[in-house]
């Protein structure tokens, strides 16, 4: 017998109902997770003033504009560059192919060297790379419109294009510059180089560590490169890590100290046999005196190394220990009382399942929110800020703040006893908490930006805004500017 039209009307409006009450909600995610074409970042996410004023109190002057906030205008450079950014086939220094991207011909590009107090001027030519391009100073604290990143500081400098960064080298030690614009494609391709503000010396090493198409290099190299220097030389060894993730290093056949990180020196230094672990954007200087049979820096597994020294170095694996620089060194004035603290931010990183500009998957946060709907920390010119960086994401982040160096005060609650950790990129754990404070004392539009450039590209990026600070640039929009 036919079912009675009531009762299938009644079931027909159940299932839609069941339907209506998924997708609705769904769609309802769908449309508020759409990243507008075209935005201004000082006016994404919501304003976190950290318990301090919403006005800038006694420190601010007024709005300015990043484009404002430039280096010496005048005067002529101590040091001049120009970097040609294209994008083509090269070949690495030891012979394999690789199709991406190059400056002036080759990857890693240039090494620029200044000495501190020198003016720095670069210009960046882009005759080939399709996406535009930029110039980031990875850890040189510069001034805001010098800072490289594309619809933030600056547009992406289109094909034929070119753009002048100047900047004077303020603090010596290791760093690296690459482009801000569609990062996660242009700098794993290679448009990155080295950076070292400090003499030349005879002992000094700059070892750029990059993956090119999975093979590892050690500027440009893969295998095993070489370094002749005599016996007795006191060596500097400059390690960059320009890739995504973190790299375990150090020397083998000889106890070695580490004197810098991230371009700030480490207070009383000891030796060590020990590995160091070095988060993807930081830097790393170990400092040993050259033996008789030479030394060898390996990069994460012996099949990619570098000989320093006279005769064939050492070879092997690096010990399962590594250095820590929580309680490495010894204590030294930081400058400013962190427990004076006019901004106390969280920075709580997460993940979970939703929409990202349409698309569905699983998304990091920041503080719960999704981007672009994430907090944009606000403080005014020299204020003291006291961050905790938390993660229970599932993976490690490192967690890059441009335009500022900040120190470790702890980790999962234990304080740190060493030298001063100055870090402008930090490795982040799964399920660790660090707590860091700096001194607000470069005013602009900063990133604060996972430097695993995948994650940045998945939303895992934010902005540390001084009160008062404008920028007319758009992320999106005409010159198509992509930050990441």
């Amino acid at each position: 017998m036919p079912e009675p039209k009531p009762r299938r009307w009644r079931g027909r409006l159940v299932a839609l109902g069941i339907a209506l009450a998924v997708l609705v909600p769904l769609g309802y995610l769908w449309a508020t997770s759409l990243v507008p074409g075209s935005y201004n970042a000082a006016e994404m996410g919501y304003a976190d003033y950290g318990g301090g004023s919403t006005d800038g109190h006694a420190h601010h002057h007024g709005a300015m504009s990043v484009k404002d906030l430039t280096g010496p205008t005048t005067g002529t450079p101590d040091v001049a560059v120009t970097l040609i950014a294209r994008k083509q086939k090269f070949q690495l220094a030891s012979g394999e192919t690789v199709d991406g991207y190059t400056l002036n011909g080759t990857s890693p590009g240039p090494l620029i060297r200044a000495r501190v107090g020198e003016l720095v001027q670069v210009t960046l030519v882009n005759e080939s790379v399709p996406d535009g391009a930029t110039l980031h100073w990875h850890g040189i604290d510069v001034p805001n419109a010098e800072d490289g990143v594309a619809g933030v500081t600056q547009d992406a400098v289109p094909v034929g294009g070119k753009f002048v960064y100047r900047f004077k080298a303020e603090q010596a030690g290791t760093y690296w510059y690459h482009s801000h614009q569609v990062s996660s494609d242009e700098v794993k391709g290679g448009l990155f180089g080295a950076i070292v503000i400090a003499p030349s010396a005879p002992g000094e090493v700059v070892a750029a560590i990059h993956t090119y198409n999975g093979k590892r290099t050690i500027n440009g190299r893969t295998g095993s490169g070489r370094v002749d220097l005599p016996a007795g030389t006191t060596a500097r060894v400059r390690v960059i890590n320009t890739d995504n993730a973190i790299l375990r290093v150090g020397l083998l056949g000889t106890p070695y100290k580490v004197v810098a990180v991230d371009g700030r020196d480490v207070h009383g230094p000891s030796s060590v046999t020990a590995a160091y672990p070095l988060a993807a954007g930081a830097r790393v200087d170990l400092e040993a005196v050259v033996p008789a049979g030479g030394m060898r820096l390996v990069a994460g597994a012996a099949a990619t190394s570098l000989g320093i020294g006279p005769g064939d170095a050492p070879t092997g694996e690096l010990p399962g220990e590594t250095v820590d620089l929580l309680t490495y060194g010894t204590p030294a004035p930081l400058g400013f009382d962190p427990a004076r603290a006019d901004r106390n931010f969280e920075y709580r990183i997460g993940r979970r399942p939703g929409f990202l500009d349409g698309k569905p998957g699983l998304w990091w946060t920041i503080n719960g929110h999704k981007f672009p709907d994430v907090p944009m920390f606000m403080v005014a010119e020299g204020d003291i800020v006291r961050m905790t960086i938390s993660n229970t994401s599932g993976q490690a982040h490192p967690m890059h703040l441009h335009g500022h160096h900040a120190v470790v005060l702890s980790r999962n609650g234990v304080r740190a006893t060493g030298s001063p950790w100055w870090i402008d990129t930090l490795e982040v754990g799964n399920k660790e908490t660090y707590e860091i404070a700096f001194v607000a004392d470069n005013p602009g539009l900063w990133m604060d930006h996972c430097h695993n450039l995948p994650h940045a590209a998945q939303g895992l990026m934010t902005h540390l805004m001084y009160e008062g600070i404008t920028t007319p640039y758009r992320i999106g929009g005409d010159a198509s500017n992509t930050p990441e």
